[in-house]
Formats: structure tokens, sequence, C-alpha cells
């Protein structure tokens, strides 16, 4: 069964396709710096380490000390984790199997 996402459309599907071009870290940080703000990249990033440690089973307190996040931040996070599209499992699944 192929996904289907609530918002795509051609743009974004042109945007994720030149992201699965991006090689290497440096081909990453040159575009994502191109692309977004600098406070949207470390909103990802941030993110992103949140859905770690929620996997990992960390309170939210700890999360909280350990990333800056909101607790609504860190909600949102988990409710994706939960009810999400599966991404953030997608990507660790990959990332573990390395």
């Amino acid at each position: 069964m192929s996904y289907k996402s609530k918002f795509a459309n051609q743009d974004i599907d042109d945007l994720f396709e030149m992201m699965l071009k991006l090689e290497t870290v440096e081909e990453c940080y040159r575009f994502f710096e191109d692309l977004c703000t600098i406070k949207e990249v470390f909103d990802m990033a941030q993110r992103l380490k949140v859905a770690k440690m929620l996997q990992e089973k960390h309170s939210y307190q700890d999360i909280v000390k350990e990333t800056k996040a909101s607790t609504a931040t860190i909600s949102r996070v988990a409710k994706s984790l939960t009810y999400g599209a599966e991404g953030y499992h997608t990507l660790f699944n990959k990332t573990e199997k390395k």
C-alpha cells in the first residue's frame, strides 16, 4: 500500500525528490541554509531530538531540560509518534539498521 499525504502536491514532490539527491552532511547544510531560516533548521533538529528521547522513554521534564523544547512541542511530537504518518519511526528504523 502506498502512502498518500493529505497535503501532497507537485511542488512538494519536487522538493522531496531534490532532497533525496543530497548525499553528504555538507550538502545538507548548504541546501538547508539556503532553503530555511536558521531557526527553522534548529526547530527541526530539536523536534527530532525530542522524538528520539520520547522513543527512549525519557520524561517530559528530562526532555525540556535537555532540549529546551516547550511542553507543547514535546506533546505535538509525542502525538506524531503515536498517531502520525510513521515518518519518525521509518527514520529511526533505518538508522538502527546501520
